[in-house]
């Protein structure tokens, strides 16, 4: 039985983690980022203020958020994953595919949409360009995100205009591009969860493109996925649609940001 630390327990990502984890017969230790408020000990999830105490005998910690303590994981002997938003720099990447890499004792999570994109070449073969439009939902936010879209669209149907200051943007019943980043345009849409990537593939000089069998964790869609269908799926949701002549094609992905980009890399990576 893997003993693990989750810090950050009281956080969007860290109470899913705790759930995923518990229900895979591990070892759990909810972890607060610092010392708890009233409110944060008597809540339904018990969670301890972290100390280095706590963390021995534990196989990994990972980090859901930043312990107001930076030396708390000075000396620790086991593993590390960093999940946060801005994980350490240095560390590396978390695989793709596989388990735990031997040798590495500390490793960083991977954006849901960096995986979504390197999954693409094992979906459809004869690749040559790509660009798109990510769909983002706000669960990427956390608590945040949710909170702040519920609190806004509540003002909204009550007639008001919405604070934005929990956000810093207007989200409800708004759809909000971004800057483009080369030939990905990302979009923030008002929903909680789901997130849809919809590519423009093209074809390289001499080959058609074609849909392989669908990789683990991915599942091939007839028709378009919904966000709903998303949200609510362990699975990346694909359909692809490909020209008369393979030389291009719409490539439709959905992924939640947690379910899909965290907890089951995570598994995958535990061999849970």
């Amino acid at each position: 039985m893997l003993k693990i630390a989750v810090i950050g327990a009281g956080t969007l990502l860290g109470r899913e983690l705790v759930d995923t984890l518990e229900a895979r017969d591990c070892s759990v230790l909810p972890l607060s980022h610092g010392p708890m408020t009233r409110d944060e000990e008597f809540a339904d999830l018990v969670m301890f203020a972290p100390e280095a105490s706590l963390l021995e005998g534990m196989d990994l910690v990972i980090l859901a958020e930043t312990p107001a303590a930076p030396e708390l994981l000075d000396g620790f002997p086991g593993r590390v994953l960093d999940l946060r938003d801005e994980p350490e720099a240095s560390l590396e990447p978390m695989p793709l595919v596989g388990g735990w890499p031997q040798g590495k004792l500390a490793l960083r999570g991977r954006p849901a949409l960096e995986q979504v994109l390197g999954t693409v070449p094992r979906l459809v073969s004869g690749l040559g360009e790509v660009g798109g439009t990510h769909l983002q939902s706000v669960a990427h936010l956390g608590d945040l995100g949710v909170d702040g879209l519920m609190e806004q669209s509540a003002a909204v149907f009550k007639g008001e205009d919405p604070d934005i200051a929990t956000l810093g943007f207007r989200a409800a019943f708004e759809v909000v591009p971004r800057v483009p980043r080369g030939r990905l345009v990302q979009v923030q849409v008002p929903v909680f969860h789901g997130d849809m990537l919809i590519l423009h593939l093209r074809a390289a000089p001499g080959q058609s493109l074609a849909r392989l069998e669908a990789p683990q964790g991915v599942e091939w869609r007839e028709v378009p996925p919904t966000s709903r269908e998303v949200a609510v799926s362990p699975f990346l949701l694909a359909h692809f649609t490909p020209a008369d002549d393979g030389q291009a094609g719409v490539l439709i992905l959905g992924f939640d940001p947690i379910l899909w980009g965290v907890l089951m890399p995570i598994l995958r990576l535990l061999e849970l």
